[in-house]
């Protein structure tokens, strides 16, 4: 497990550069949830990036989800090797709101496995219960497709690929029509409309 996670820290690293604060949460009967807050160039206390469009952004990013694979919840025995494997990355922009509370609502997201027995994939809706942060408009996110941020880190067969899963926020009517329509529908709708998906203060898009 805990050469899973240095391998995880160190892929991170690689992408974001060194984190300039870290929290850790631990939950009763769970392992230990790391989240690490990264931020660009043009972020306060940003570090270099190689992307201009990334500029002033603050990614926030889980390590301890990928310590075990996600189970079937229909198994009857988890198997301790086999099995996908992830970490969440939250990318939002920086200075326009208190998402630092964000934190702790990562780490129960990436708890939900080891405590719900649910496998966490591209297209999933995942809801915290309240904002994602005080004030916040988004109460859930939609799991994207990984690899277009983080590189999927390969580790030793027969283990599964650690892949770093974004997280998009939703409004909670954007969720409820996600769940009529599904996540294709809802990502195709914001691409139309040019939503701005790392705005933490943006409206729901249009779904008339």
């Amino acid at each position: 497990m805990g050469e899973v996670l240095a391998l995880v820290t160190s892929r991170l690293q690689e992408t974001f550069g060194e984190p300039d604060a870290r929290a850790s949460v631990t939950f009763l009967g769970t392992d230990r949830i790391e989240v690490l807050r990264f931020r660009t160039a043009g972020a306060p206390g940003g570090f270099a990036d190689a992307d201009a469009a990334d500029a002033g952004l603050v990614r926030y990013a889980t390590v301890g989800m990928s310590a075990h694979p996600m189970t079937d919840p229909t198994a009857v025995v988890a198997d301790p090797v086999h099995g996908p494997r992830a970490e969440l990355v939250l990318s939002v922009r920086a200075g326009l709101a208190d998402t630092g509370k964000v934190l702790r609502a990562l780490a129960v997201l990436a708890a939900s496995p080891q405590v719900e027995g649910v496998v966490v994939a591209p297209g999933a809706s995942l809801d915290v219960g309240g904002p994602l942060w005080p004030g916040a408009p988004f109460t859930s996110v939609l799991v994207a497709e990984p690899g277009g941020l983080v590189p999927d880190l390969e580790l030793a067969a027969p283990m599964d690929p650690v892949r770093f899963l974004p997280l998009l926020p939703m409004t909670p009517n954007e969720a409820a029509w996600k769940r009529v329509h599904g996540a294709q529908r809802l990502q195709e709708r914001w691409l139309t409309e040019g939503t701005d998906l790392r705005d933490p203060l943006r409206g729901s898009v249009d779904l008339g």
